[in-house]
């Protein structure tokens, strides 16, 4: 892949109004050949961000809905680090986070495992857990482990790698090269506790549409 694209990009899916996008990224899976450097221009971006009043030029990460959505990903970190998770920000860095608000500096976290609720549940936070893996087949396997199943996405220059890939994954959109970018020639639809309706598309209009079934024999000689 394009490390520095890859990176920046995956930085926006994961923090993107603070992470409460039903697409937001919730979890990584990176190659242990280029896992440490990965996760250091990862840190490296996340702390240019800038926690604060939205209506202000200057802040690049505005506040979560509520103070009790905060606090339910507060609690996810604080359960991995128990765990053994290790955290890559340091929260003083982001004068504007306090406790029993809606202000949460963003959150980067390795030594993650499937144990562990912050990568297993929808955090819809500024949080993320990055894992490493030794192949595609083991990134797979992680990728579907899971009860959610609206998106994914594929990091590489190789279009066939990232259809092969995508075909096994368990989700009803998956990308390449992108994580949060809606066409409205595509079904935005998804699998498993994350496939209840579908937008975009033609295929839309059968979720709005009541069919009425007319079943008749004219023939009864």
């Amino acid at each position: 892949c394009d490390l520095k694209y890859t990176v920046d990009t995956l930085v926006d899916g994961s923090f993107f109004n603070s992470g409460q996008c039903c697409c937001a990224i919730e979890r990584i899976y990176v190659h242990a050949d280029i896992y440490d450097e990965f996760v250091d221009a990862f840190v490296k971006e996340t702390k240019n961000y800038r926690l604060g009043n939205p209506l202000e030029p200057e802040t690049t990460l505005g506040p979560m809905v509520k103070a009790k959505a905060a606090d339910f990903v507060r609690d996810q970190i604080a359960e991995a680090v128990s765990q053994g998770a290790k955290i890559h920000i340091d929260t003083s860095l982001f004068p504007a986070d306090k406790a029993g608000t809606p202000y949460m500096a963003p959150q980067v976290l390795t030594e993650v495992t499937h144990k562990m609720r912050v990568m297993t549940e929808e955090s819809f936070g500024p949080v993320i857990g990055i894992m490493k893996v030794a192949s595609d087949e083991e990134a797979i396997q992680l990728m579907n482990d899971s009860d959610f199943g609206l998106s994914a996405s594929i990091w590489t220059k190789d279009p066939d790698a990232a259809l092969r890939i995508g075909d096994q994954t368990e989700t009803g959109t998956w990308f390449m090269n992108r994580c949060d970018y809606l066409d409205p020639a595509l079904a935005w639809v998804g699998v498993k506790d994350s496939g209840r309706g579908c937008t975009l598309s033609k295929f839309a209009y059968d979720q709005v549409t009541r069919l009425k079934s007319f079943h008749m024999k004219l023939d009864t000689a």
